[in-house]
């Protein structure tokens, strides 16, 4: 699970620079990964989450119960491909896949 160790920038150059060394095609958990280098992530859009929450707050403020509104996953998920990377490690991404992902990093 992602926590404050993977989000800090020197930790998250740490984790892509040592995929990279070692050829280990990735995933992560949000695209900041991909434009750092690595090579795939798939995770909850934030912005969405946001919009999501201020929701939320509307309701709060206009009266409701917080403990009276539903508990809500997450709608939308993003992906990014980084094909720069792929290349370097020998990884060949299906059309199909590239196809499906909300940004591509050429």
């Amino acid at each position: 699970m992602p926590d404050a160790f993977f989000f800090s920038v020197p930790n998250r150059n740490l984790i892509v620079a040592l995929a990279a060394r070692y050829g280990m095609p990735t995933i992560y958990f949000d695209s900041l990964f991909v434009e750092q280098g690595g090579l795939i992530s798939y995770g909850v859009d934030y912005a969405e989450e946001v919009r999501q929450a201020a929701a939320y707050i509307d309701r709060i403020l206009k009266g409701a119960k917080p403990t009276d509104l539903p508990i809500q996953l997450p709608i939308n998920y993003a992906m990014a491909i980084n094909l720069k990377t792929a290349t370097s490690i020998g990884v060949n991404i299906p059309p199909t896949l590239l196809a499906r992902a909300d940004e591509v990093i050429e």
